[in-house]
């Protein structure tokens, strides 16, 4: 533990200081300059004028962005020794999705709403395709001067861009302490919020998974097979329009999966049969009827 600044002269906090650590602090650094020295030399170190010295820095808040849901996903998080580079890849939420927005944030609550807003920017320009089709790869890399620089690529089409953050991630250190203490006190309920919103994105990827499916190969069901899986599928898109728990929804997520069963068989079939048909020999002469024999001298 090392304490700096000149209130360590102060007899009452070298007496806490003994108390807590159960022996004499060593008290041989002058606590004014030591500050002023360690600056000086990191300036000595990024202009390239001292080397064998490494201080390492680090994030003092996690890094991220809004995903669907309105979820913070974290993408460098809070104490990483920095410079550092993460990337993820994103996809889009909805069908022929021209462009994506990316929201950066800087916090430690579950929900974007509860963080601080770094800058937004977009990437347009994204081919008309299926949701969830197209491959977004978000890169933040911040150098060793803490500057934040987030880009966006869409891995189809090459196209990217990039927003770069140079003061708004400096906070007071009170201001830190504030943002990590409601983290803490809130964590129970920003849990069953983030919990909420993954049943929500769940519930809405299968009813449009199952959708897609039922209109794509729906003619391989009977009418008594159809009815039902798309009954389930109307009934959790009218959950999704209300105010439902996350248990509820996961639940009716359950019941379509469990109903739409059958046409997953029935697309397995269709396709053993079309790929049995391709395999199909002209005649007998190639085909050769073995079986596996156990060797008795082994």
């Amino acid at each position: 533990v090392i304490l700096v600044g000149g209130s360590t002269r102060m007899p009452a906090i070298q007496a806490l200081a003994r108390e807590l650590a159960g022996k004499d602090p060593n008290q041989t650094v002058n606590p004014d300059e030591v500050v002023a020295l360690g600056a000086t030399i990191q300036a000595g170190v990024l202009k390239g004028d001292v080397s064998g010295i490494l201080l390492l820095d680090v994030t003092p808040l996690t890094l991220g962005v809004e995903t669907e849901g309105g979820v913070f996903t974290k993408m460098i998080e809070r104490n990483t020794t920095i410079p550092t580079r993460r990337s993820e890849i994103f996809t889009t939420a909805a069908d022929n999705q021209p462009e994506v927005e990316i929201h950066v944030l800087q916090g430690e609550r579950a929900m974007a709403t509860d963080n601080k807003s770094l800058g937004r920017f977009k990437l347009p320009g994204i081919p008309p395709a299926p949701r969830g089709l197209p491959q977004v790869e978000v890169t933040f890399d911040i150098d060793a001067n803490g500057i934040v620089a987030v880009s966006a690529k869409d891995l189809g089409t090459g196209q990217s861009q990039q927003v770069t953050i140079t003061g708004g991630t400096a906070l007071a250190q009170d201001d830190i302490d504030s943002m990590i203490n409601d983290a803490e006190s809130y964590a129970a309920e920003d849990a069953e919020r983030k919990e909420a919103a993954e049943a929500r994105n769940a519930a809405d990827h299968t009813a449009y998974q199952v959708e897609k499916q039922l209109s794509e190969h729906g003619d391989k069901l009977s009418d008594d097979e159809r009815q039902p899986i798309q009954d389930k599928i109307t009934e959790l898109r009218k959950m999704l329009t209300e105010d439902s728990g996350a248990e509820a929804l996961r639940t009716a997520t359950q019941d379509l999966l469990t109903t739409s069963q059958v046409l997953g068989q029935k697309i397995y079939e269709a396709s053993q049969t079309e790929t049995g048909e391709d395999a199909a020999p002209d005649g007998d002469d190639d085909v050769v009827e073995a079986e596996i024999v156990e060797d008795d001298e082994s």
